[in-house]
């Protein structure tokens, strides 16, 4: 019988001569890129999808995810090296199996982790002597090893010795052109020794640097506490936006001004909210598990509430600002919304701060439109329902004059900026956008917020 020792070294040796074919279960924003970096490092890769339609689109090399390079894909797909599947049972071909499966919110707005229940089931249901699972999705700590790895074991196999289990927590941010998927260390952790070797020697071939830590559940930390260090920094910085807008202090020269000082501080910028598939969810799942253990995280708390509720606070300061310029009440008035993507230049709205204060501003009356060149159509979301299939309205000088006011919620790079600031009659700007790009608007007309 083939011990626990022989897996780990034909694995070894498969990963060393980039023979060990590789799948990613999920080909989203995290999965696709990481497949095809893998791809393009030399392994034979097969992204598994159930989602057909996407599956066939990639297959035939069409660029799904726009701030990739055109022929990205079909370059891939053409090399031989890569292709994707909606056939679980091809998963028994892979050597190395790759979660990237989404981790939501509920809609109690705690952690939901049946995307990688469901994954971590197809995965048991064809899982074989000597393959590795590595879990990328984010998780609260001891999730791989309290919810992945019992159901992978059901059928028998061990992990550690028949097969190879461990997390590396996904550090993807979609539309970075300066650091893209491989340029990332990647953190990599597991609860025995040969899986934490084989995590290592797999993701040094994949990008720049491969970190090991202790285990697991260490790696899972890593990602909660990095992107809850972002929440509360987001979440000060749009605090203070609101304190020193009254002292009549313009906190976008004061970040400025800040980040040139070259130790003891990171510069963040304000915002309408935060939003995306990390920030959000991160430190909500790194607080349950606080609770959960018997802790609190009550800084963090305070600072989720603060960027939960920062939609609802613009919404307000629109009111606020129609009733000052001329009295005009929110409650019937026109409103164009400018970008309903999460952030700048990509296709995606998970937790768009922007669709929530659309919704808000709507419950108070107004009514909405939005503009968006990635979104000529809205997408089916499961928190907006009732939003889908609304269209992007042109940008227009007759058009945009004739909203009531103009709320700048994504900075998109290609959009005409100068024709609103020419033809708006009042611009709310909660990206700082007009100044950055250096366009001038008629005294009065523009306020940051």
């Amino acid at each position: 019988m083939t011990s626990g020792f022989s897996f780990y070294s034909q694995l070894k040796d498969r990963i060393a001569a980039r023979t060990a074919r590789v799948s990613t279960t999920g080909l989203g924003y995290v999965g696709l890129p990481l497949a095809l970096t893998i791809s393009e490092a030399g392994f034979p890769t097969l992204g598994f999808d159930l989602n057909t339609a996407r599956v066939e689109d990639i297959n035939a090399g069409k660029q799904v995810i726009s701030y990739f390079p055109e022929d990205r894909i079909a370059k891939a797909i053409a090399s031989g090296r890569f292709g994707a599947t909606a056939e679980s049972g091809r998963l028994a071909e892979a050597d190395i199996i790759l979660i990237c499966v989404p981790t939501p919110l509920s809609a109690t707005r705690d952690p939901d982790m049946t995307y990688v229940e469901r994954a971590a089931e197809t995965i048991a249901a064809h899982l074989r002597h000597g393959q590795m699972v590595v879990l990328e999705s984010t998780v609260w700590p001891g999730a791989t090893a309290q919810v992945v790895k019992p159901i992978l074991e059901r059928g028998g196999l061990r992990a550690g010795v028949d097969f190879f289990l461990g997390f590396s927590p996904e550090r993807e941010d979609p539309g970075n052109h300066q650091y893209g998927t491989r340029d990332i260390p990647k953190i990599v952790g597991a609860d025995d020794r040969h899986s934490r070797d084989l995590l290592a020697q797999f993701y040094s071939c994949i990008v720049t640097e491969a970190v090991p830590v202790s285990s697991s559940a260490t790696a899972e930390a890593v990602k909660l506490v990095e992107n809850s260090f972002r929440t509360v920094n987001i979440a000060l910085v749009n605090e203070m936006k609101v304190a020193l807008d009254a002292m009549g202090v313009d906190v976008w020269e004061v970040v400025r001004a800040a980040a040139t000082k070259p130790f003891g501080y990171m510069p963040f910028y304000p915002g309408p909210g935060i939003g995306g598939d990390c920030i959000p969810v991160s430190p909500v799942y790194l607080s349950w598990r606080a609770r959960d253990v018997g802790s609190e995280t009550p800084l963090i708390d305070l600072a989720r509430t603060t960027n939960d509720t920062a939609p609802d606070r613009i919404a307000g300061r629109v009111a606020v600002e129609l009733a000052k310029n001329g009295g005009t009440p929110v409650k019937g008035a026109r409103v164009l919304i400018m970008g309903i993507a999460y952030k700048k230049n990509i296709e995606d709205t998970r937790e768009s701060p922007a669709l929530y204060a659309l919704n808000r501003l709507e419950e108070m009356g107004a009514t909405c439109d939005y503009h968006d060149p990635y979104f000529p159509v809205m997408p089916l979301t499961r928190d907006h329902a009732p939003l889908a299939g609304r269209r992007s309205v042109p940008l227009t000088r007759e058009g945009v004059a004739s909203y009531d006011v103009v709320l700048v919620t994504t900075d998109h790079s290609d959009v005409d900026y100068a024709l609103v600031a020419e033809s708006a009659r009042l611009i709310l700007d909660t990206r700082n956008v007009f100044n950055t790009q250096d366009i001038p608007v008629a005294e009065g007309r523009l306020v940051k917020i």
